[in-house]
């Protein structure tokens, strides 16, 4: 069966900003998929909902972009690295080295083909690609967005 479209509420400086919806490459990366798909429902009992996007996002355990975890346990190994990180609008794994996959993630805003070998690839933004331009302009130099950016609610469409 199909790992079923994921989508993330956001929310900007407690400001409802929109959707952004994702196709997981579930054929691919079955493994990374899954622990987004389930990160994203909070079925295990923690997950996404509630927690800031720096970027990276997902790290629901300090809320400061340092840390989180995946439905396997801490973290889980490195699926593979078939798809590469050629375009825009691709969802990746964050980890602090190989096989240290957590909850973390990160979405391309251009092709980041130096991250390749690196990051698993493990699907694309479907809709709200200009929401995830909005979120990039945040950014500021030192890593956390010039306002707060909340993954207010998710789940799976």
């Amino acid at each position: 069966m199909a790992t079923p479209n994921v989508y993330f509420e956001i929310t900007v400086a407690s400001k409802p900003a929109g959707r952004i919806t994702f196709r997981l490459f579930d054929d691919v990366v079955p493994k990374t998929a899954r622990n987004f798909c389930e990160l994203s429902t909070g079925q295990n009992g923690y997950g996404y909902k509630g927690s800031r996007y720096y970027p990276p996002g997902g790290d629901f355990a300090k809320h400061n972009g340092t840390d989180g975890r995946s439905i396997y346990g801490q973290s889980f190994l490195d699926e593979n690295f078939t798809l590469k990180h050629e375009r825009p609008f691709l969802l990746s794994m964050a980890n602090s080295g190989p096989n240290t996959n957590g909850s973390q993630f990160f979405i391309t805003t251009i092709a980041t083909s130096w991250l390749d070998g690196k990051h698993c690839v493990f699907g694309e933004v479907v809709e709200g690609r200009e929401l995830v331009k909005q979120i990039e302009a945040l950014g500021s130099g030192y890593g956390a967005p010039k306002e707060t950016v909340v993954i207010s609610n998710c789940g799976t469409l």
